[in-house]
């Protein structure tokens, strides 16, 4: 084809007209929500204490898990090239035989509404349970005052990604509980993005923008929307349990290790 003058005027004048027009799009995209607490693991040794509690212990924590939770222990968790590691390890600690972290921003990071992404590769392996949750800042009983489950996997499940709440009338313990799956077979080979999106009226769950979980407030009562308060944020590795250890616990998978990419949360607007 040839160009003329006047054709290179146009084709610069169009161009100029879709880049403005881009550029509008992409400020009116990014001022529908903004970005309100995060964690990009950048740095190096322990996580950063400003952020993240833990929980400790090896009381099984309702589940009849059979790790001991660490607190401030390098090979149970620690920042490393980029990435949070949560790392369960094979050995005894105060009469349990696996150590592992649950790490939880309780007390110093809690919201109500938005959006939360997770970037994560999962450990694999007969006995794993690896989470992405939330519960209540103020929780008082459970389930009565929520839980919304992001991300589970059992090792004995490969691909298998779970997502859930828990509430006074929706529950596993009543097998009433509101669940949905999510096959991806490469979940330990490769990273992906776990994110919930909340609002007044649902709660939709997605993997690499692929929504498989939607829970709605259809009924308007705190018996199955507990989701009306602030909530803080739960990365741990489980090892066994009524669930993660159906099928046993495979000792020649350890180390195993999980990996956290990056944590942030956004406020929608």
């Amino acid at each position: 084809m040839n160009f003329n003058f006047q054709n290179i005027i146009q084709l610069c004048t169009a161009t100029m007209f879709m880049l403005s027009v881009g550029s509008c799009v992409s400020a009116q995209s990014d001022s529908r929500r903004k970005l309100i607490w995060s964690d990009e693991f950048n740095g190096k040794g322990l996580p950063d204490s400003s952020k993240w509690n833990y929980d400790v212990g090896g009381s099984g924590f309702g589940n009849e898990e059979a790790q001991f939770y660490t607190k401030d222990r390098l090979e149970n968790a620690r920042m490393e090239h980029g990435n949070l590691v949560i790392e369960a390890r094979k050995e005894d600690w105060k009469k349990n035989k696996y150590t592992s972290a649950r790490l939880l921003t309780k007390g110093k990071f809690s919201f109500q509404y938005g959006t939360i992404e997770v970037r994560a590769k999962l450990p694999k392996g007969k006995g794993t349970w690896p989470a992405i949750w939330m519960m209540s800042e103020n929780m008082k009983k459970w389930p009565d005052d929520g839980e919304l489950d992001i991300m589970e996997h059992v090792g004995f499940n490969p691909g298998y990604i779970h997502a859930s709440v828990h509430t006074k009338k929706y529950n596993h313990i009543q097998g009433t509980q509101k669940t949905d799956t999510l096959i991806i077979k490469d979940v330990s080979e490769k990273f992906h993005v776990y994110k919930a999106d909340w609002t007044p009226e649902k709660i939709d769950v997605y993997i690499d923008d692929k929504k498989f979980f939607t829970y709605e407030n259809t009924e308007k009562t705190g018996e199955a929307w507990p989701f009306d308060r602030p909530y803080f944020i739960i990365l741990n590795l489980a090892i066994g349990g009524f669930w993660g250890g159906k099928e046993g616990i495979d000792d020649r998978i350890f180390p195993q290790k999980y990996y956290i990419d990056y944590v942030r949360v956004y406020q929608n607007k």
